[in-house]
């Protein structure tokens, strides 16, 4: 007669109601079924180790233009080849500071096209008073020198 093997599975069930799908000790129970408190105990200590704060004595400086995000970046590349930033920290960083650099340029895009938009308003008046208007060649000029 051949010997059966006996069933190498988890007798217990998951909280689904299908069965256990470990290994068994030899209770017959998977070791988390023999020890159900462990699991969260285990969850719970895994989760302070990946603790996702960041501790910075340093206030994080303002990003309010294009070259601040790019003394931000240098700065995030010194601390990733320094170890003081973590590289998946900096790989989280980095769509952000893409973001808030087209939230610039975008907002600087949106300015000049209102100063333009006032001197063109302002052109037109002029022109319909029939007023001295000054010559395009040097409202270009005159817009030149106020972006600077």
């Amino acid at each position: 007669m051949i010997n059966k093997k006996p069933d190498s599975r988890c007798q217990g069930r998951t909280k689904a109601g299908d069965p256990c799908r470990a290994a068994a000790t030899p209770g017959g129970l998977c070791y988390f079924h023999t020890n159900p408190n462990k699991a969260s105990e285990l969850g719970r200590i895994g989760g302070r180790k990946r603790g996702r704060a960041v501790q910075s004595s340093e206030p994080l400086p303002t990003v309010d233009n294009a070259i601040a995000v790019r003394d931000l970046v240098a700065q995030l590349i010194a601390d990733v080849h320094s170890g003081k930033v973590h590289p998946k920290v900096a790989a989280g960083l980095a769509p952000l500071m893409n973001l808030q650099l087209r939230a610039i340029e975008t907002s600087n895009l949106e300015l000049q096209l209102a100063r333009i938009e006032k001197r063109l308003t302002d052109l037109e008046a002029a022109r319909s008073k029939k007023s001295n208007v000054q010559p395009i060649s040097d409202w270009a000029a005159d817009s030149r020198a106020s972006d600077r």
